[in-house]
């Protein structure tokens, strides 16, 4: 859209407030927001003021003035607000310079499609993340002076077997059986496929949605694989809808890698190719049926592993997750179908456009 058909578009939906979001350095969504009358066409060259200094290591406090300039393309209405409430993604800029600020990931992202067309190999490289969540019941968690613990609990957890539930009908999947036996073992059918249509509406294309390999509420919802910063974009939204849509059930969802001890945890295997004027460079004749530059490519990554986990793996729990057993990455290789591998090539087509790592 244009910053016209933007007001336009907010207009339409009778939009009463303004929601303004960007990412930190960490990775969390930011948000603050404005009645829609302070949406102008200038606000998309001029931006709206806020305090960077408060952003986790961002600006200091004598440098804390900071721009968000909402981009046009991901206006959407918010499904979940009260008010009627249009969102938009924006990019952090220098009030003085007028730079787009180096700490913001978006720029980041901005920046690596830039330099890969700037190389010539390719024009556009697609990302596929297949990310995996659980829907817990309820979670409790404490560390202070004198004790330390946490609970996750689920109705499917297969702890509760013995629980009196008033009745307790059993159906919970045991450890590493959650993949994926039909309702009404799979309890979380409906809440998957309610988060599936609202990811639809909000213009994210799904391909599967179902229960995970764990017990206690394990899931997955797989999206359509898009260019780089688009898909950073519908991640962050994906997450939005995903936790606030597990809240109306009156549950919660994490992302993180491995809360449950004994069970599968949560990756987020990403599928990565890169094309070139529509053409697919990673299909050739070489192993797993890669051209040279795919095999080029997991070299890079194997190479420069051990300073590319501390984005893929930046968390203790990250390394929990990768144990022998469960279906973890857990050798620094590659391989076709072989899930313990680090870089896997899929094999279920032949086609040289599915041809990915």
């Amino acid at each position: 859209m244009t910053p016209k058909e933007v007001l336009q578009f907010a207009k339409e939906n009778g939009a009463k407030i303004l929601d303004l979001r960007f990412m930190d350095f960490p990775g969390l969504w930011q948000h603050f927001s404005v009645p829609i009358h302070e949406l102008e066409e200038a606000t998309f060259e001029e931006g709206l003021g806020f305090d960077g200094s408060s952003i986790r290591g961002w600006q200091a406090i004598n440098a804390s003035d900071m721009l968000v300039i909402p981009d046009p393309d991901t206006a959407l209405m918010d499904p979940f607000t009260q008010h009627p409430t249009l969102i938009m993604i924006c990019n952090i800029v220098d009030p003085i310079t007028k730079e787009r600020y180096s700490r913001d990931p978006r720029h980041i992202a901005h920046k690596a499609e830039a330099y890969l067309k700037s190389t010539g190999i390719g024009d556009t490289a697609f990302f596929g993340p297949e990310a995996e969540f659980f829907i817990f019941d309820d979670i409790r968690f404490d560390q202070n002076a004198q004790c330390g613990y946490y609970f996750v609990d689920s109705t499917e957890g297969i702890w509760n077997t013995g629980r009196e539930e008033n009745p307790n009908l059993g159906y919970k999947p045991r450890h590493k059986e959650g993949y994926f036996p039909v309702p009404p073992t799979d309890s979380q059918q409906d809440i998957r496929s309610e988060m599936t249509l609202m990811l639809e509406e909000m213009g994210i294309i799904i391909e599967a949605q179902h229960h995970e390999v764990a017990t206690a509420g394990q899931a997955e919802i797989d999206m359509k694989f898009a260019p780089l910063s688009k898909m950073a974009d519908q991640l962050l939204r994906y997450k939005y809808v995903i936790k606030n849509v597990a809240l109306r059930h009156g549950k919660t969802v994490t992302f993180m890698p491995k809360p449950v001890f004994g069970d599968n945890g949560s990756g987020m295997h990403t599928h990565v190719s890169i094309w070139k004027e529509g053409k697919p460079l990673f299909a050739g004749n070489g192993y797993g049926g890669l051209s040279d530059i795919g095999l080029h490519f997991m070299g890079g990554i194997l190479k420069h592993a051990a300073s590319l986990v501390a984005f893929t793996n930046p968390t203790t729990n990250s390394f929990k997750r990768l144990v022998p057993g469960y279906e973890a990455p857990v050798n620094l290789a590659y391989s076709s179908r072989n899930r313990s591998a680090a870089l896997r090539i899929p094999m279920y087509s032949a086609s040289p456009k599915a041809k990915r790592v």
